[in-house]
Order: structure tokens, then C-alpha cells, then sequence
């Protein structure tokens, strides 16, 4: 037995080829399959770079890429009444919550922010579908309603970013008295006279459907995002027959009036920009615009006294 063959250069090999990696370093692509570096995913907008496919992106992440540096202010939402149903299935609803609370670091499926964009002052929502499938319940309302009385109280436009599973069943029929609460939030909006913009992402579905994702003046969707109020899978065992190609899709919806845009998560900013800004009577954005340096004349020579 050679030790040196069998003991000793594996031993060194394992010792030198031995590397700790990272599990967050790579993403895969959910549609190609392909393995996307972290950094070029985060830098793309979280869309894969090999087909386009759009993933999903944090609230505060969209945030970022939305303002102007990237700054942005909080709106403060009041807390709701915690488990008031003392709802269980597999796990208490307030385990459930903590769980989601740790692993995403927010309060909640929605995010409420004001600043400006492309110097267009605007309050934001954004619904976090990582965040219990960005499930809609009383803080969801709660939200809503905030963002609105901020949006009429600044006089700004409202721009919300949709990604919803419906209704939240840890709060059963509480969570349904959301989409009349969120409706009453719109036509705050709409009697102060200011512009109510819906992005739709994937997935929304369910009662946010049914409700404020779904009266805005503009309906704006990112690629192939499904948008429906029940998915296909249930229509098809429901009607027994086999749905259209790409049924419920964004494209579809657009193809059969239910969309004014379909737009990539890249253009949306510039877009929404535009829209803002033709729907609030401001002239056309300009790139690079940054105040002007102040101009500081010198005095002129005074002429010699002769």
C-alpha cells in the first residue's frame, strides 16, 4: 500500500480544493433554468439576463431603482389588531407572522414610501409577495388608506406596484372587508382629482384583483405577469375545456382591453414618468435635470481716474 498515493495527496487536495461558498450567490431562473450571478441579477432589475423572465423584486428594492438616488421617506401605517380571530392551521397565525417578519425584515406585505422620481414628487406602494404570498389583510387596508390620505394631504399622485396571492385566510372575513376599504382609498384619490397608477406584477390575483389593483386611471402590467381572479388551473377543472394559449396572461389582457400598457421593468420608471407628468399638466421630463450652478459675476474693472 503506497501511503503517499492514498493518504497523503487527497488528504492535501481536500485541504486546498476545500472552499466555503455562499448559497445566495446564485439564483436560478425559474423559466430558463439558468444560473444568474446575484450581483448582474440585482444590477438587471432582478430579470434574467438569458430570457427576459421578470422575477420578483422587493418593495424596497423597486424602491430604490425607482427614486431619484434611490432615497425615499417611510409612511408611517397604523398596526392593526394582532390574530384577532386566534386563527391555527399547521402553526398559530402570529408564529407564521414572526416567520415572515424575520426572513423578509418588513412589518408586512406592503410598503408605503414618498419621494420623487425623475423630480416628479409621488407616493408609492409596493406589496411584497415573499411576505406570506403578499396576502392582503387588515394592514394591508390599513396601508392603503395611509398612503392615500398622504398622497391628498401632499397633492401627489399615487403609484402602486401590485403582487398579491388575494385575501389573507388568517383573518377570514376581516381580510375581505379590505377590498371596500381599499375601494373607499381610491376614491379619495379621485375626488381630490389626482392620478391613480396600477403596475400589475406577477402574480396578482384574488380579491386585490377584485379591488384597488384594478381601478387605476392607467393599468400598467410588467411581461407574462399573470393577472386573474381565479388562476387557470381552476377555470379549466371548473369548465372542462382547455384555456387559450397564454390565458391571463398580461399580453392576453392588453390583446382584449383589460391593460393600457405592457411594459419591461427597465422602461417602467421612464414610463410611469411620462404618464405622471402628461396626467398632472408637467412639461416632459429632462434627462439629467439638476438645478443650475449659481452664477457668480464679478465686478468690473473699475477705469483708471484720470
Amino acid at each position: 500500500m503506497n501511503w503517499i498515493t492514498n493518504y497523503v495527496r487527497p488528504t492535501i487536495n481536500s485541504l486546498f480544493s476545500r472552499r466555503e461558498v455562499p448559497e445566495n450567490l446564485w439564483t436560478k431562473c425559474t423559466e430558463c433554468g439558468t444560473m444568474l450571478f446575484h450581483r448582474e441579477l440585482k444590477d438587471n432589475l432582478n430579470v434574467c439576463t438569458t430570457c427576459d423572465h421578470h422575477m420578483a423584486i422587493t418593495p424596497r428594492d423597486r424602491f430604490a431603482a425607482l427614486f431619484d438616488g434611490g432615497i425615499f421617506t417611510e409612511v408611517k401605517v397604523p398596526e392593526p389588531v394582532t390574530d384577532p380571530l386566534q386563527f391555527r392551521d399547521q402553526k398559530k397565525y402570529p408564529d407564521r407572522m414572526r416567520a415572515a417578519q424575520k426572513s423578509t425584515g418588513e412589518r408586512d406585505s406592503m410598503l408605503v414610501a414618498e419621494g420623487e422620481m425623475a423630480r416628479t414628487p409621488i407616493v408609492a406602494v409596493g406589496q411584497d409577495f415573499s411576505f406570506m404570498a403578499g396576502s392582503m389583510g387588515m394592514y394591508v387596508g390599513n396601508a392603503m388608506l395611509a398612503a392615500a390620505e398622504r398622497a391628498v394631504k401632499l397633492k401627489r399622485p399615487l403609484v402602486l406596484f401590485s403582487a398579491s396571492g388575494g385575501a389573507r385566510m388568517q383573518e377570514g372575513i376581516l381580510s375581505l372587508m379590505q377590498m371596500p376599504r381599499t375601494t373607499v382609498a381610491v376614491q379619495m384619490l379621485k375626488e381630490a382629482n389626482l392620478p391613480y397608477i396600477v403596475v400589475l406584477t406577477h402574480p396578482t390575483t384574488g380579491g386585490v384583483t377584485a379591488s384597488y389593483a384594478m381601478l387605476g386611471d392607467v393599468q400598467i402590467a410588467e411581461p407574462n405577469a399573470l393577472i386573474c381572479f381565479a388562476g387557470p388551473r381552476v377555470i379549466e377543472q371548473t369548465i372542462r375545456e382547455k384555456l387559450p394559449e397564454g390565458f391571463q396572461r398580461a399580453e392576453y389582457l392588453l390583446d382584449h382591453g383589460m391593460l393600457d400598457r405592457v411594459t419591461h421593468r427597465k422602461d417602467l420608471r421612464d414610463e410611469l414618468v411620462t404618464v405622471l407628468r402628461m396626467l398632472t399638466k408637467q412639461p416632459p421630463a429632462v434627462r439629467g435635470d439638476l438645478p443650475a450652478p449659481e452664477v457668480v459675476v464679478a465686478d468690473a474693472p473699475k477705469a483708471d481716474a484720470k
